[in-house]
């Protein structure tokens, strides 16, 4: 008697699963509050959230736990959740951190390698489409992932962790002077394509001094005192 032939290998089966209720709250608040639809001064309520997410209030209330310990929010009992402004000293503190890693990380590109330009080539692109397209937050994520590509190309681990840290605090203050700077937009790509093009020339101290002009302004800017 002839076998049975194989049975056919059937693909695993995928299901997407939603995230949990939690995780979905605190992406919704979070994502709102770096885009600033979610202002600093701003008093959120568990009610308000649950329903806005659709979810009960216990998650809501783990994912204002976490957002707490990350200094995004304070929480309130029996108010709620108070979204907190940038002070003046997190501003400072932020320009201070990043030129310390950036020009050391800016001397470091030097020399680059032709993957290493290829790749802030295509960020450099890709937010000047996003800058056209009028998108705030996404051209602030791509501003941010500019700096950073050139942090991981200085192959120190610890700096590149330190430099994650900072990315939500980035990110906030980044759309905080687009909204505020609409023409620092255009400002900001031109000096990106300065850093690039001392970079690919050879230009450890030139691509040193434009970081340190261009974060420096940063301060500036979210603090109102541009002349």
């Amino acid at each position: 008697m002839p076998a049975a032939p194989p049975a056919p290998v059937q693909p695993p089966k995928t299901s997407l699963k939603r995230p949990p209720a939690a995780e979905r709250v605190y992406t919704h608040i979070k994502e709102a509050v770096l885009g600033r639809r979610y202002e600093g001064g701003t008093l959120l309520t568990e009610g308000d959230l649950a329903e806005a997410v659709g979810v009960s209030r216990t998650p809501v209330r783990e994912a204002l736990l976490r957002l707490e310990v990350e200094g995004l929010i304070k929480l309130y009992p029996k108010k709620g959740a108070l979204v907190l402004a940038v002070s003046a000293q997190e501003i400072a503190d932020v320009v201070e951190t990043r030129l310390l890693v950036e020009e050391f990380a800016a001397r470091k590109a030097v020399p680059a390698s032709a993957q290493f330009v290829a790749r802030l080539e295509r960020l450099l692109d890709e937010q000047r489409q996003l800058a056209e397209d009028g998108d705030l937050a996404a051209v602030s994520v791509k501003d941010r992932c500019f700096h950073a590509e050139i942090v991981r190309n200085a192959g120190n681990e610890i700096l590149s962790r330190l430099y994650d840290q900072l990315r939500d605090r980035q990110l906030r203050m980044g759309v905080a002077v687009m909204e505020a700077h609409p023409g620092r937009i255009a400002a900001n790509i031109t000096e990106h394509g300065e850093l690039l093009d001392a970079i690919r020339a050879g230009d450890a101290e030139g691509a040193a001094q434009v970081v340190r002009r261009h974060v420096s302004r940063v301060k500036v800017l979210v603090r109102g005192e541009d002349r």
